[in-house]
């Protein structure tokens, strides 16, 4: 049972707990979350910090449920229950701080109600900084190092955390009106994506989720188990490899991405020279690149 304890009309309650400057951390299914990347990641987050869920957004004015459906299920064997869109908000400490972290949903309805909410809450806990997670489907291949595109509007944070200044104009989901609520209230944020290969939308990638998980990592100095994504990880390339090996047009157009891929990279390692260190396989070959892919995904969602 919840009981609605702040002033915040849409958020039902379960505790208030004291935290410390906590980071909020936020991804959403649906449009931002392709091969289910960002919800992969954010779960492994959960799992792995034994996060408590403290509050819940209520669904009801945010959904058309015509278009998101409520689901059916059996507890305990029998007793029918119904378990509508899900935005949860869970809090765990860590050694490197305290964290939140909303596993969402993204809604159809009052968008601006809704992220206002979202707002609320992370002011509430005095929140340094809010992160969200977001994948693309890109022209990429599975057998390579994922591309991580970071962005923000605030040039503080972008220099902070080499971050790339967005400036995509066109349709957009539910993290980027995020993004804009954040900056409106003068609040720290930042946004990952990652590029999941195209010819593989609907197959969850914890490929992509391992590399979002790490470049969070590689921004905050916080602590994760990475060994299940790893696995999944062997497991997924394995899948697609066998796949792909059973088509011969597909098998030819991952061997041309794959050697687009190679040769970009080994330009950039000429360009660096000898004495110079190489990207990490967690950071996009080329950065503008990615934005473009990023603004393409985001135009063809949207036409």
């Amino acid at each position: 049972r919840t009981t609605n304890l702040a002033p915040m009309e849409h958020v039902l309650w379960y505790e208030q707990p004291t935290l410390r400057a906590p980071t909020f951390v936020a991804a959403f299914s649906g449009w931002n979350d392709a091969g289910d990347a960002a919800s992969l990641a954010l779960a492994h987050l959960l799992t792995t910090w034994q996060a408590r869920k403290i509050a819940v957004i209520d669904p009801e004015e945010f959904f058309e449920f015509q278009a998101t459906r409520p689901h059916v299920r059996l507890r305990d064997g029998h007793l029918r229950e119904i378990v509508w869109p899900a935005n949860e908000l869970w809090a765990a400490s860590t050694p490197a701080g305290d964290v939140l972290l909303l596993a969402g949903t993204e809604p159809q309805l009052r968008w601006r109600t809704f992220t206002n909410e979202i707002i609320e809450m992370a002011k509430m806990f005095d929140t340094a900084m809010v992160m969200t997670f977001g994948a693309l489907l890109a022209d990429v291949p599975h057998n390579r190092p994922v591309n991580i595109i970071g962005t923000a509007s605030d040039q503080r944070i972008i220099e902070r955390f080499d971050l790339q200044q967005s400036r995509y104009e066109g349709p957009t989901g539910i993290v980027g009106v995020l993004q804009d609520a954040c900056n409106r209230a003068g609040m720290a944020s930042a946004s990952l994506w990652g590029a999941v290969p195209a010819y593989a939308p609907g197959t969850p990638s914890p490929k992509v989720a391992l590399a979002l998980v790490q470049r969070f990592v590689d921004m905050t100095g916080a602590q994760v188990d990475v060994r299940q994504l790893e696995r999944d990880t062997m497991a997924y390339e394995r899948e697609l490899s066998s796949n792909v090996a059973d088509d011969d047009d597909l098998a030819g157009y991952v061997r041309r991405l794959q050697e687009a891929h190679d040769e970009h990279e080994d330009d950039d390692q000429e360009d660096d020279g000898p004495d110079e260190p190489v990207a990490s396989p967690a950071e996009p070959p080329s950065a503008d690149q990615l934005v473009e892919e990023v603004e393409r995904f985001l135009r063809d969602q949207g036409s």
